[in-house]
């Protein structure tokens, strides 16, 4: 049998928390390049939580997902054939080819990778747009300086991580809020920040114990969750405090508003918050291309991945993704990565 296009589609829109039922995995005939283009297979999938609101009717900072099409994602593949003179057959590239096994691409949107850089995995986390989007945030809205407390949720995620690691290389005390014992011990032990509060096991005493953790309170929060986190964070933050609004991801599931901190707080305090979306800042990167990649080579800013095998198994990791049973950044090994040793 000929080898077919492995495509993951949107099926229905989820009410509340998606399920496998609001996916089809398909095949369909392997897209032939025309002329400036080029066909490559999908090595690594990313799965990321704004893929949740890309399921839904509602109208977004980006167009969402067509009933009937693929699954939207950040993807890395190598070129199998081309008719673009930029990109050459056995290239790697970083691209946007979504939830199937083989994509078309004019080569736009497209970067090629050095396999000898960094793994080609990398480009989907701590040097793609999971670490782009913890530098921008921390350092254009955050605007961190010495001596001053950091605190980031979900700190060991793929964004989280980074940002407590960048507070620390600029002279921050880095307090991460994370879920379970296991994580926050990575989180402290491993990537060096000065605590970490565990969210799961302090429950009503959250509050209590991010106060132990920030004794001087928070200047800069960098706000990836939302929710019962986001309520013990916001009356703790110092006058002129900055908060980036990274992600909500709590609530991405909820079909109406949840009650959340006083927001008069913000006023009194006088703080900075501000929404942001990196892709709209890309060509802005100038500043994470000089400190982050030779921060990651040296150790200095360290990362870790969690691995699924199959493109069928993405719908299932997807929804345990924003339930945060992932533990640092979520790909998807879509075929094999001939890189890899």
């Amino acid at each position: 049998m000929a080898e077919m296009n492995r495509r993951v589609l949107l099926k229905s829109r989820p009410q509340g928390e998606p399920t496998l039922a609001n996916f089809d995995v398909v095949d369909a005939p392997i897209p032939e390049p025309k002329d400036g283009e080029y066909l490559s297979r999908t090595i690594w999938l990313s799965l990321d939580p704004y893929m949740r609101g890309r399921m839904s009717e509602a109208k977004g900072y980006a167009a969402n997902v067509n009933l009937g099409d693929a699954m939207v994602g950040g993807t890395v593949g190598q070129v199998l054939k081309s008719r673009n003179p930029k990109f050459k057959e056995g290239d790697f590239v970083v691209e946007y080819s979504g939830w199937q096994s083989h994509a078309v691409s004019n080569g736009a949107m497209s970067m090629k990778l050095d396999p000898d850089a960094a793994p080609l995995s990398a480009a989907l986390s701590v040097l793609g747009m999971p670490g782009q989007t913890a530098w921008w945030g921390l350092m254009q809205i955050g605007q961190p300086q010495a001596r001053e407390t950091v605190v980031v949720s979900a700190a060991s995620g793929a964004v989280g991580s980074v940002v407590g690691q960048l507070a620390r290389l600029h002279g921050c005390r880095a307090v991460g809020i994370a879920g379970g014992k296991e994580k926050c011990d990575y989180v402290v032990k491993e990537l060096g920040f000065d605590a970490c509060v565990d969210y799961r096991a302090e429950g009503a005493n959250l509050f209590k114990a991010l106060r132990a953790a920030c004794p001087k309170g928070i200047d800069v929060y960098f706000e990836n969750v939302g929710g019962a986190v986001q309520a013990a964070v916001v009356p703790q933050l110092n006058d002129f405090a900055r908060v980036p609004l990274c992600g909500l991801i709590s609530q991405y599931n909820e079909m109406q508003m949840n009650p959340g901190p006083d927001w008069r707080l913000l006023l009194v305090k006088r703080a900075l918050v501000k929404g942001f979306i990196v892709s709209d800042h890309f060509a802005e990167m100038a500043g994470f291309w000089k400190e982050v990649p030779a921060a990651v080579k040296a150790g200095k800013i360290k990362y870790r991945e969690d691995v699924v095998k199959g493109l069928d198994n993405a719908p299932e990791a997807f929804i345990g993704l924003l339930k945060g049973r992932n533990f640092g950044k979520l790909l998807v090994q879509v075929s094999d990565d001939p890189t890899r040793r």
